[in-house]
């Protein structure tokens, strides 16, 4: 079978489109209030909640997302099994229960594809009806496996925990006992795949500091594209919160927590400075007459 598999050659049919960051970050769930006070002068915040006019779709673009998300972990983790022998970890070597490890993850995606879909059906989506960003799958796609569990494990499913548990919320607030249900279910899930990525890391860099600077370097990288412009952060201007409590189960200690917090916060502030700028050239351009 093929290795390392490239991102251009992911298998999708007619009902996708897919997208790159740039459009990704013209969402409108990652519009964001310029002025501060404007936000808290609102009576909530830009959280998801039912109570917001956009609210269902909204709740299903991003159900989408996951969906798409579930499908490109599932490759990624299927890959990352694949491309790589088993051996004592240096080199392109991974240990093999390292190797059993992304298998049991594959697993878990392809029943998480499976719910996904489900839910989409129920909240009244279409397969392929958002567009699919591919991002994901192009952090599975480095020489290195170590990049992979620090971009995909520790980056990417640390988002998930954040979606997932933003999603659970919406869930037990709209009275959806089965949205709830499958976002929680879900969620225990995505702690272990974020946990395995810690342990294997650490385990795997004990005695090599450079190849885990490199890996988690690579992971700020990836946490800052997947901020959305500080669409993720521990304010109420972030739409998706920070779930903090369930990072740290998953193997993020505090320090690693606030370093992701003050990366949102900085996201946030760049592209507020962004919109500004943005308003200010727009108001200085004369009048047509």
């Amino acid at each position: 079978m093929r290795q390392f598999f490239p991102v251009d050659d992911l298998a999708r049919d007619e009902r996708f489109v897919q997208t790159n960051m740039a459009e990704r970050m013209k969402d409108a769930r990652t519009t964001v209030d310029v002025d501060a006070a404007t936000a808290k002068s609102r009576a909530s915040s830009n959280r998801l909640t039912p109570d917001r006019h956009d609210a269902s779709d909204g709740a299903r673009s991003l159900m989408h997302g996951i969906m798409v998300g579930e499908i490109q972990a599932l490759e990624g983790a299927g890959r990352t099994a694949h491309d790589f022998e088993a051996g004592d970890g240096s080199g392109d070597t991974i240990p093999f229960e390292l190797k059993l490890d992304m298998a049991r993850q594959a697993w878990d995606e392809a029943r998480h594809v499976e719910i996904s879909v489900k839910l989409s059906d129920w909240m009244g989506t279409e397969l392929g009806q958002f567009a699919e960003n591919t991002v994901l799958f192009e952090a599975a796609c480095s020489n290195d496996p170590i990049l992979r569990l620090a971009g995909v494990n520790r980056a990417l499913e640390g988002l998930a925990i954040d979606v997932f548990t933003q999603m659970k919320e919406f869930g037990n607030l709209a009275g959806d006992p089965y949205l709830e249900f499958c976002e929680d279910w879900m969620l225990a899930d995505e702690v272990t795949h974020v946990k395995m990525g810690s342990d294997w890391l650490r385990k795997v860099t004990e005695n090599d500091p450079d190849r885990r600077k490199k890996a988690l370097e690579f992971q700020q990288v990836v946490d800052k594209l997947f901020s959305f412009g500080g669409a993720r952060g521990e304010t109420d201007e972030s739409p998706i919160g920070l779930a903090r409590r369930f990072r740290e189960l998953a193997g993020f200690s505090d320090d690693e927590v606030d370093t992701i917090s003050m990366m949102d916060q900085e996201a946030l502030d760049e592209r507020k400075e962004a919109i500004r700028a943005f308003h200010a050239q727009a108001d200085a351009q004369p009048t047509p007459a």
